[in-house]
């Protein structure tokens, strides 16, 4: 284990966190809040915390798969203690476990709020909120890489440990370039967004916490009612940037580069269409016969919140029908593309599924027939289908014990049942008690423990964080 290039890992990004937390800081002083304070001094302690254990870089900067689990692993937890300090701080969220609770809600792009009066909180204590969204949806060492030149290959570790999906790879030759790509596009279409919600007349300080939520497929609003405020314009190009975003980046980066052939054979990016447009169609069906539909737009916008993990609302979709309510819920699970700032067990891993089953039904049948199993025309590796399995496997284990622990509560079943589909799939809202216009601040604080752990671990993909916990991967090799 090289525990220098670890610690200096979680020193940079405590450096630009630092350099982050300057931001709300400056909201602060437009808006005349004294709150503001606590993120200048967090600002200047963590970032002087950063430069010191940066100041010299170690001599052996070479790692491999179980340095860059830990490295992201132990970043995103840091990020999380120091980003909560400010709410405690300035008494906006006194206790210690719900901000935590609420930063590290916002930094995996969740959206779950133990807030049940967001709008009581200052500016700048919104405006962090929602940058969080911004800062975890595309990662902070995805930034990393894209900023700081590494040596080596080795750095392809940390981008596969924070990047979400089944399989992640390099763009171009170098894993810098790549990084700089994705960041380039998740930036570009952040102000494109910013642009449109201004069109669509929404106030300046709005517009820009609802394209970061939107970036980040986050959720975080800065009014009680999320979305219901705003106009028919900045929900539709709302809608547009949530499908958007929940798309598979290396769609737009194959776009770009004018390799059009590449793009339009992504199976995931298909499928991931195809399953919304039938979801939005069997709930406006749903809806129509159940006498409940209010627009067409409504249901679009709630399905591609859901579907993108994003969690904002425009309707309270927990007074809908059975059929829809149940539709949502299998869409918390599906979740957008892999390779997107979208959440969920991702639509490419339940592609590699349908493929899977399918090859064994026809070896059933065929016992001497020979079949290879592709994705987007590649044939796809048997270490992608091991790993792609063992998620599900290890998924269903995690959000089992996270119900039980989580039902000692004595809540209904649906409410602990979807917090925990919501909180693992970093989706935001649930049913009953955690619906749209709910909040998870009624449950104990081992729970919101848990629903923490669940939401590092649905963002990071679980192994990351459960490698941690193993007390072999801090021995050292052999």
């Amino acid at each position: 284990m090289n525990f220098g290039i670890i610690g200096y890992i979680v020193g940079v990004v405590m450096t630009i966190e630092g350099a982050a937390m300057l931001l709300p800081w400056i909201v602060s002083l437009i808006y005349g809040e004294s709150s503001g304070i606590s993120f200048l001094v967090c600002a200047i302690i963590s970032g002087a915390i950063g430069l010191l254990i940066t100041r010299r870089k170690p001599k052996n900067t070479a790692f491999f798969a179980r340095e860059g689990f830990v490295m992201v692993s132990l970043s995103w937890i840091v990020i999380s203690l120091i980003g909560a300090i400010p709410f405690v701080v300035s008494g906006e969220i006194p206790n210690v476990v719900d901000a935590l609770f609420e930063i590290v809600s916002g930094f995996t792009t969740t959206g779950s709020s133990i807030l049940t009066d967001v709008e009581s909180l200052s500016k700048c204590m919104l405006f962090w909120r929602s940058f969080s969204h911004w800062i975890g949806g595309m990662g902070v060492l995805v930034f990393i890489l894209a900023i700081l030149p590494m040596a080596g290959g080795q750095n392809i570790y940390l981008m596969k440990a924070e990047s979400t999906g089944p399989s992640v790879g390099k763009l171009v030759p170098k894993v810098q370039k790549t990084a700089f790509w994705l960041y380039g596009i998740y930036t570009a279409m952040t102000l494109m967004q910013l642009v449109l919600l201004l069109i669509g007349k929404v106030p300046v300080f709005d517009a820009f916490c609802l394209a970061f939520g939107t970036a980040g497929t986050g959720g975080f609003g800065v009014l009680g009612d999320s979305f219901v405020s705003y106009s028919a314009f900045a929900q539709n190009a709302t809608i547009v940037f949530m499908l958007l975003f929940g798309v598979n980046f290396n769609f737009y980066f194959f776009i770009l580069s004018r390799r059009y052939k590449n793009a339009l054979a992504m199976e995931d990016v298909r499928w991931y269409f195809i399953i919304y447009i039938i979801s939005s169609a069997i709930i406006t069906i749903n809806l129509i016969f159940s006498g409940m539909f209010n627009g067409l737009r409504e249901v679009l916008f709630q399905t591609s919140s859901v579907m993108t993990s994003t969690g904002f609302a425009s309707a309270d979709f927990n007074l809908w029908p059975s059929l829809s309510r149940a539709l949502m819920i299998m869409l918390m699970f599906v979740g957008a593309c892999g390779g997107s700032t979208g959440g969920g067990m991702k639509v490419t891993r339940y592609v590699i599924y349908a493929k899977t089953v399918a090859k064994e039904i026809r070896q059933l049948a065929h016992p001497r027939s020979v079949k290879i199993l592709k994705m987007d025309g590649k044939p796809i590796e048997h270490e992608v289908i091991r790993i792609v399995n063992v998620y599900l496997c290890t998924f269903i284990l995690v959000f089992a014990a996270s119900l039980i622990i989580i039902l000692t509560d004595n809540f209904d079943l649906t409410t602990s049942f979807t917090a925990v589909a919501a909180t693992l799939n970093n989706i935001g809202p649930g049913l009953n008690m955690v619906g749209p216009t709910g909040s998870f601040a009624e449950f104990s604080m081992l729970s919101k423990v848990v629903f923490i752990f669940d939401m590092l671990a649905g963002r990071l993909e679980i192994f990351p964080m459960i490698m941690i916990l193993l007390p072999s991967t801090w021995r050292k090799a052999g």
